[in-house]
């Protein structure tokens, strides 16, 4: 992986949590080659790793601790032989729609897995000198609004009542992008609480200790290596799998949904960025393509790909779904030095092109 005009060769010890995931594998490569040691700590959750096994896109150089995060005892024995100089903190449950049904699960992993971390680090005396939190756009919910005249609000979380009626957007307005310096959280589910806090006690934790920070908010992450047994990692693999079969992709409300698909590649980019550079920001930097598709050009171009029959409109919904959400990465790309590079197109061809070579794809 390239590095970004403002990236250095770091050295030292990075430590990752939840670093066997899907974007902990794509950053592992990068790491191991900027860093001395890159080590990681995972439990290797059956929902996404079904074998229990080592995955073998995380790079052999990366060494793999089998714990959990929220355990004070992951960080007690780790940090007798490690001193991290930087923290990538990848650990959460994701998933808005699972978070209102398991809120205390989402809690305990997100919040508590955070203040595990920094309350073992403070214990042993190891700070480090920045901390990396991948957190999500979920943390706006809704986002901010703009009337015709101009004047921003904040409609907050749809109703079922509104939704029961088909009634998708907020009447004489339109959305707007979610960027930090302009537009302030407001979740609209559990999941995005919970991000929001993980981002509230670290920046609190580390103005404490001169400990900087690189808060980044991800847009809708997709790509190979995604998981395929996971059914809260996203939507573009679930197409995937649907159309591959010969299916209609079903599309929720009218199809027009506005997301942010960013390919797996330009995420973990992003991320070593955030690690390796020379400065970073204080305020949370939105990382995304930098434009909005609808869920239904999304599903058109996968629809293509297998020559699967044309996508439908459902008119259902999903409780805790934000309407419309895309980044603007002008703030990102001035820190970092960043760009996402692959459009939707590129990306869609080469995540199907990745499940097409997988064994034993399921039919969703």
């Amino acid at each position: 992986m390239s590095q970004t005009s403002n990236a250095l060769r770091p050295g030292g010890t990075v430590v990752v949590t939840g670093g066997a995931g899907f974007i902990g594998c794509a950053i592992s490569p990068a790491l191991v080659e900027n860093f001395d040691r890159v080590v990681v700590v995972d439990n290797l959750h059956p929902q996404i790793h079904s074998s229990g096994a080592r995955p073998a896109a995380l790079d052999s150089g990366a060494e793999l601790v089998v714990a959990d995060v929220t355990h004070a005892e992951t960080w007690d024995q780790l940090l007798k032989d490690v001193t991290p100089d930087v923290v990538i903190h990848l650990a959460a449950e994701t998933g808005t729609g699972q978070s209102l049904e398991e809120s205390t699960r989402h809690a305990h992993v997100n919040v508590v897995g955070t203040t595990q971390l920094l309350d073992g680090l403070n214990r042993s005396g190891r700070l480090p000198r920045r901390i990396v939190l991948s957190s999500s756009r979920a943390v706006y919910g809704e986002g901010a609004w703009r009337r015709q005249d101009g004047s921003l609000f904040y409609p907050g979380q749809r109703t079922s009542e509104t939704l029961d009626q088909s009634q998708w957007d907020f009447p004489d307005a339109e959305p707007t992008a979610m960027k930090a310096s302009e537009i302030y959280p407001a979740p609209a589910s559990v999941y995005g609480a919970t991000k929001l806090a993980q981002e509230n006690i670290l920046q609190t934790w580390a103005d404490a200790y001169g400990v900087e920070t690189a808060i980044l908010r991800l847009q809708n992450v997709y790509g190979p290596g995604q998981s395929l047994i996971n059914p809260y990692t996203g939507i573009m693999s679930l197409f995937c799998r649907m159309a591959k079969s010969g299916k209609s992709i079903p599309l929720y409300e009218d199809g027009d949904v506005r997301r942010d698909f960013i390919l797996i590649d330009d995420i973990a980019s992003a991320i070593v960025a955030a690690a390796t550079s020379a400065d970073v920001s204080k305020e949370p930097l939105d990382i995304g393509s930098g434009e909005f598709q609808t869920i239904g050009t999304a599903a058109q171009l996968i629809a293509g790909h297998y020559g699967a029959p044309e996508p439908h409109v459902t008119g259902q919904y999903r409780q805790g779904d934000v309407r419309h959400a895309w980044a603007d990465i002008e703030a990102a790309q001035r820190v970092l030095g960043w760009s996402p590079k692959v459009n939707l197109a590129e990306g869609i061809e080469r995540l199907a092109t990745w499940i097409d070579e997988q064994p034993d794809v399921q039919p969703a």
